[in-house]
């Protein structure tokens, strides 16, 4: 018995520094740092294949493809290389989206430290890992502040479960806007929440609430409704400072956020409009209508395009040019994203099928379409990883995947959080009244990505195009589930 004494006692020390030294938030951005380290730049290298769409942001970035054999690896295999234009880049920019700022950075640090030709992702990757890492730091460091460390290192595991899977940190080898999108919304929350909790500088958390959520609502068009409703549900944020400096500043600030919204929405490229209505009734209204004849008279459309019924914008050979004249005059024109949503709300069981066919994606982190190796690994086309993918498998298999699910969560998660709501509004402590506005906003926002999807592009790459509400589900699922473990669920903060 006394020979085991001096181990425990050196245990007990081990655990006391480190419960001194290491904050649940470093433990967390810690392991989620390691784990992304190790899927993406320690070989077999773990990225995301291109789904095609890869060309409409580096070429005008000052990128191109270089392998000769790319258009084969098409949604299976991840590419790591490209080429960088040494003189001339004829390409005009495809979107308009922040990404470019992280490419445009990235290709300035690959010619500084690898190649002024050769252009690889990884470098883009570290990037964002660093930027992650430090939006999983302060995200935990939100929740877990003040807390009791018992309370505090299960919450820093289940952030690292969550946040550290694959499913997640794969995009970031990829030039797929998903990463931009997963990383600002982290900031925007915690920076809200930090707000919340009177946690640093009030100045400085609302600068990073105001760049992240203009970098959140330009990083895609589809994200033209988040820069909406941050402005209008930010309102909160005007009250919890009496000084005018402040309230100045954060007025201008949802004012800048209302006007990037619009200003994306408004600078959506003609070509991919067309290319989103076009889906939008062929793999939408047309779809799922039991007479698509009827659901043409509606729009005042002729009843024979019933027959692009199904069918997909990029198909080789279609009944009618979808590029031509007489497809924009008699079928683009009669429609719009106001006269659709409109058909929806007179078509409910139609709207449903949409919705529920939409919730089936919106628990998927990883698209199924596309691969995660490079070519010369040598695993067969498509091979998905399973490296540190336990929540994102338990997600899409546990979850029920129904619309209806979605508005159960939505009317329990409100339910939980109104009493401290209502307690702060009574006590006149508009900084602890923050918290319900914030995760209503997040909740909007993911709604926001389903209903832009099914609406504007019907079920066309629904995988990827609800990842709003993927990332917006699990960011609010893990406050939740944190805030209960602490026992703040009901309770304001003291």
């Amino acid at each position: 018995m006394n020979s085991s004494k001096p181990g425990l006692l050196r245990l007990n020390s081990r655990l006391e520094w480190f419960s001194k030294y290491v904050s649940p938030a470093a433990l967390a951005a810690s392991g989620v740092l390691i784990l992304t380290i190790v899927a993406l730049f320690i070989p077999p290298y773990i990225g995301m294949a291109d789904n095609g769409d890869y060309y409409r942001i580096i070429y005008s970035n000052g990128l191109f493809f270089n392998a000769p054999d790319y258009d084969s690896q098409y949604l299976g295999f991840f590419n790591r290389e490209y080429g960088i234009f040494q003189y001339y880049n004829e390409h005009t920019s495809e979107v308009f989206s922040s990404q470019s700022l992280f490419i445009h950075l990235a290709i300035w640090l690959n010619k500084l430290l690898i190649s002024p030709q050769i252009f690889d992702i990884r470098i883009q990757a570290a990037i964002y890992t660093l930027l992650y890492t430090i939006a999983i730091y302060l995200f935990v460091e939100s929740i877990t502040w003040q807390t009791p460390k018992k309370y505090g290192y299960p919450i820093a595991l289940l952030a690292i479960f969550i946040f550290g899977d694959s499913g997640y940190t794969a995009y970031f080898n990829s030039f797929f806007g998903e990463s931009n999108v997963l990383i600002m919304m982290i900031l925007l929350f915690s920076s809200g929440l930090l707000l919340y909790r009177n946690r640093y500088n009030d100045y400085v958390m609302l600068a990073l609430f105001t760049i992240s959520g203009l970098m959140l609502t330009t990083s895609k068009q589809q994200n033209a409704p988040v820069g909406i409703i941050i402005a209008i549900m930010g309102v909160t944020l005007v009250l919890i400072r009496k000084q005018k400096l402040f309230r100045t500043l954060t007025i201008c600030s949802l004012i800048g956020l209302l006007f990037a919204g619009i200003g994306t929405y408004l600078l959506i490229p003609k070509e991919f409009v067309n290319i989103n209505k076009y889906h939008a009734m062929t793999r939408g209204i047309l779809m799922e209508s039991a007479d698509p004849e009827v659901a043409l008279r509606y729009f005042d459309i002729d009843r024979q395009y019933a027959i692009l019924n199904k069918s997909i914008y990029y198909e080789p050979y279609t009944p009618v040019d979808v590029d031509s004249a007489i497809l924009e005059k008699n079928f683009y024109s009669k429609y719009g994203f106001g006269s659709i949503l409109t058909y929806y709300i007179t078509n409910p069981d139609q709207a449903g099928k949409l919705l529920n066919l939409a919730a089936k994606s919106a628990f998927t982190i990883r698209p199924p379409a596309m691969g995660n190796y490079e070519k010369a690994v040598g695993k067969p086309f498509g091979t998905q990883t399973n490296f540190f993918s336990g929540y994102s498998l338990l997600k899409a298999y546990l979850t029920p995947s129904t619309f209806g699910f979605i508005v159960i969560w939505i009317i329990l998660i409100i339910g939980c959080y109104l009493p401290s709501f209502i307690s702060a509004i009574r006590t006149r402590n508009k900084r602890l009244a923050l918290r319900l506005p914030l995760i209503v906003m997040m909740m909007l926002m993911g709604l926001s990505g389903i209903l832009v999807s099914i609406i504007g592009a019907g079920d066309a790459d629904l995988a990827k195009h609800v990842f709003l509400f993927t990332a917006a589900f699990d960011i609010v699922t893990f406050l939740f589930i944190a805030d209960a473990i602490r026992r703040r669920l009901w309770q304001k903060e003291r």
